[in-house]
């Protein structure tokens, strides 16, 4: 009698094979194609719906992955062939994971800052446009002063 696995179990079988990135500058399109275990042409696919993915062309217009590039197609087949994700949820996942990486604009701020004025801008640019960072407030008049007198007295502690 012979053993065979159902299409179900080699997928996830093939899904969760540990995947090694060998340091290398540049990737060529096979090379990712052998290291994610997908065809060439889902790869292609995913530029058009990841804008995080943006493999570079040589100067014969053959694709040349950056290893980011390569860590991107790693992530997006396990959101689609472990997680279970849609494209479209695949998508928002990665641009929300993106959001969260990010350093809040607050920690950059002095802590004098109007907070209410941050929050609210933040909000609307999360509101209508999720993938902007929120827009930093220029600081007031007394704001300057205040920052102009600490980098003097660094300036002193430095001569």
């Amino acid at each position: 009698m012979v053993a065979t696995m159902s299409t179900a179990k080699r997928k996830r079988a093939k899904a969760q094979l540990e995947v090694v990135i060998p340091e290398k500058l540049y990737f060529r399109i096979g090379e990712v194609s052998e290291l994610a275990a997908l065809p060439t042409y889902v790869l292609r696919f995913w530029e058009t719906e990841f804008a995080q993915l943006k493999p570079t062309k040589s100067s014969t217009g053959q694709r040349m992955y950056r290893r980011k590039d390569v860590e991107y197609v790693m992530q997006i087949r396990k959101l689609l062939y472990e997680d279970g994700f849609t494209i479209a949820g695949a998508r928002e996942k990665l641009k929300e994971q993106m959001r969260s990486h990010r350093a809040p604009v607050t920690s950059l701020r002095k802590e004098s800052l109007d907070e209410k004025t941050t929050d609210d801008s933040a909000a609307a640019n999360q509101g209508t446009l999720p993938f902007l960072a929120p827009v930093r407030v220029a600081p007031g008049r007394e704001e300057l002063r205040k920052l102009r007198q600490q980098l003097s007295a660094v300036l002193d502690l430095l001569n």
